[in-house]
């Protein structure tokens, strides 16, 4: 590998490169997102309520498993792009090569993890009887292939931290294309594949993230970034320790939120199958709103992350700004087409009427919550480019567990709201969250958890 493989944001137009950088990786997220969109859509449309309200439970589950490894992917390109930015070739390879293997075992160990514990973590969240046998198939069969989910995201780190966020799109295309042909053919059988139902939409998502795997693995490959792939050269503790020190704060800044909604889910899962199923549904819609917002914090902390290795942190700062003008600006567009047609977007999902008007009023209030959120993605991706996770996990643990949580557990509980409630307490945590991450960056500490001011050359 040399400098040929890489992009140099430390100079040129900064909205030219968060524009033209996010637009594939925001592709890519739309791609995944399809995913599990064309899931819920056979699943909601064919199979029934029961069936839509079993992947959709899953979910929660899933990200809160995921989640300390999301860490560890975020720390990738942190440490990638500052040394890119610092033009520190050698150390890139290293720490590429160090991330692959050091996710590939804790992906191993997640999917054992989830698989066994699959049934109890249903019940914890107070599953439905009718739900939990189709639920507990389906989780059987997508946590069986995390360690491929976790390669993919790996490979995709790796890229965006060297500036590509075009090969990972490529990739997913691919692989989405898989998923959106093998979902009916699993799902209700073809000639001798047998009709699998809910299991055959986790096992079509399964074998279609395995094939964007390997085709990663074998990009790098060509790429000659895998040429010292062996135990004895990447097991570099030094750089293993440095991708825990900034990939845990923000795991762990993952398993809160997602902690966090499996509490919220159970409280839903309380109010019956119609609630858990328009709450599945709605939350499809939040995921794809969220997408524009997540996408360009991903791009500032690669963007970030190359200014602030080669020391320009007035630019960093311009980079902060462009960001917060480009993704608010996207974000009220999309608040705008929600509230003006909620119920057609929530037909895509279901055509039970009681499911589609418990939607609707989610989406009138929870849909007030994307501005601040965007505007806090921003600031954290940042945060994420300085190797900071520290004060976003905190701001977190503060938004969603002394806010969000307690509030919808008080709130539920007032006969004039019920469930209202839930979706009121959901609103109010980003205000809170985005208060105190501008607090913080107006502080200026982030500055100094640089990585390449503390340390030049490879750890021993």
């Amino acid at each position: 590998m040399n400098g040929k493989n890489l992009t140099d944001f430390t100079q040129g137009n900064i909205l030219r490169h968060l524009v033209f950088f996010s637009l594939p990786i925001l592709a890519g997220n739309l791609l995944q997102a399809l995913y599990h969109t064309v899931d819920s859509f056979w699943v909601g449309r064919f199979l029934g309520p029961e069936a839509l309200a079993a992947v959709s439970i899953s979910f929660p589950i899933v990200f809160t498993l995921i989640s300390l490894i999301i860490g560890f992917t975020i720390a990738t390109t942190t440490m990638v792009s500052q040394y890119a930015g610092a033009k520190a070739i050698e150390m890139v390879r290293q720490v590429i090569s160090n991330s692959l293997l050091l996710l590939l075992f804790m992906g191993l160990i997640t999917s054992i993890i989830g698989v066994l514990l699959r049934v109890p973590l249903l019940d914890l969240i107070r599953t439905p009887k009718e739900v939990m046998p189709l639920a507990a198939d389906y989780l059987a069969v997508f946590l069986s292939g995390l360690t491929f989910m976790f390669l993919f995201n790996a490979v995709s780190a790796i890229l965006r931290g060297l500036g590509d966020a075009k090969t990972p799109l490529k990739l997913l295309a691919y692989s989405t294309i898989l998923n959106i042909i093998l979902d009916p053919l699993l799902i209700f059988g073809f000639g001798p594949i047998p009709a699998m139902g809910v299991t055959g939409a986790g096992l079509a998502t399964v074998i279609a993230m395995a094939f964007s795997a390997v085709l990663g693995l074998w990009h790098l490959h060509k790429l000659e970034l895998l040429a010292e792939f062996n135990f004895h050269s990447i097991l570099n503790p030094g750089l293993t320790l440095t991708t825990f020190k900034i990939g845990l704060p923000a795991g762990i800044q993952h398993a809160l939120v997602s902690l966090g909604f499996l509490a919220i889910t159970a409280i839903v899962n309380s109010f019956g199958k119609v609630a858990v199923a328009a709450y599945g549904a709605a939350t499809r819609l939040d995921g794809f709103a969220f997408l524009p917002a997540m996408t360009i914090s991903f791009a500032v902390s690669a963007i970030a992350g190359q200014n602030l290795g080669a020391g320009q942190f007035q630019r960093t700062r311009e980079v902060l700004k462009w960001s917060c003008l480009l993704s608010s600006g996207v974000t009220i567009v999309i608040v705008a087409l929600i509230l003006a047609f909620p119920k057609m977007l929530l037909s895509i999902f279901t055509s039970d009427q009681q499911v589609i008007r418990a939607g609707t009023q989610y989406l009138y209030i929870v849909a007030f919550s994307y501005l601040p959120f965007s505007l806090m993605f921003c600031i954290h991706g940042l945060l994420r480019g300085a190797g900071d996770n520290v004060p976003a996990m905190l701001i977190t643990l503060i938004s969603m567990w002394v806010v969000r949580v307690p509030l919808a557990i008080f709130l539920v509980k007032l006969p004039a709201l019920g469930i209202t409630g839930v979706w009121l307490a959901l609103l109010s945590g980003p205000v809170i969250g985005l208060l105190l991450s501008w607090a913080y960056y107006l502080s200026g500490r982030w500055k100094e958890k640089v990585l390449i001011n503390r340390q030049e050359t490879a750890p021993d």
